[in-house]
């Protein structure tokens, strides 16, 4: 995949992963459509963009909220043209500290999945009808290892990457035998603000630079074809994951 010709949407695109992403996406010629909701961190992370030659349009929305949605999408495809690529990278903790399911309060678990789950089920259907239409298109999910390793405290935001990385499964058992791929991508433990959030006394030392991961996932984007659609990748181990296309 070459990138001169696409176009990305992130969502959580204002910092961490989203904003190295980003980066990384922009100065391989992509042109980019962020979406976040601090309209500070946007306006500052489009013009460190655009410092770089960067096509970018920010666009500030909650991707939680349906209403939200449509108008993403809309004003994305009018300024910069049809989405090639879907990163689903905007994830909320939920209220911090983290709690226990029996401290979680019925609005803040729904809450979580509305911006994990539901949010990237909306922006997917938005667009893949088009992506099928114009016969090319790529969907990732970025997961995480609470996906598949439960630990205390962490429930809402497990449940929600658990069911993120099933949502994978089921768009590419019902989009097979199309262009359209899907896939789901483990980052690794970061050093970011979500992480600093929810474990504030880790040593940073012990943790992946944003920049470093968002290298290794666009290589896994650029080879997306040696992946099972629907596959779930260790942006770790890419390399050992690819299989033959």
């Amino acid at each position: 995949m070459t990138w001169s010709d696409k176009t990305v949407l992130i969502t959580g695109g204002s910092r961490g992963l989203g904003l190295a992403l980003a980066h990384e996406l922009g100065q391989r010629g992509a042109r980019l459509a962020l979406v976040a909701q601090h309209a500070g961190r946007l306006q500052e992370a489009a013009e460190q963009l655009r410092a770089r030659d960067i096509r970018v349009e920010p666009i500030r929305a909650d991707v939680g909220d349906k209403a939200a949605i449509h108008r993403i999408v809309g004003q994305a495809q009018a300024v910069l043209g049809p989405i090639d690529v879907l990163l689903h990278n905007a994830s909320t903790l939920g209220p911090i500290p983290l709690a226990s399911l029996l401290d979680t309060d019925c609005e803040d678990f729904t809450r979580v999945l509305e911006v994990n789950l539901v949010g990237p089920f909306r922006l997917s259907k938005a667009l893949a009808a088009g992506m099928l239409v114009r016969g090319r298109g790529l969907i990732a999910h970025i997961s995480s290892d609470a996906a598949i390793a439960s630990y205390p405290d962490w429930g809402a935001y497990g449940v929600s990457k658990a069911a993120l990385d099933h949502l994978s499964r089921q768009w590419a058992a019902e989009l097979n035998n199309t262009p359209v791929r899907v896939l789901s991508i483990d980052p690794g433990e970061m050093n970011t603000d979500m992480h600093r959030d929810a474990l504030p006394t880790a040593d940073p030392s012990t943790l992946l630079a944003p920049q470093l991961v968002a290298e290794r996932i666009v290589y896994i984007l650029e080879r997306a074809a040696r992946y099972p659609s629907g596959a779930r990748v260790l942006a770790a181990h890419a390399e050992e994951q690819a299989v033959q296309s």
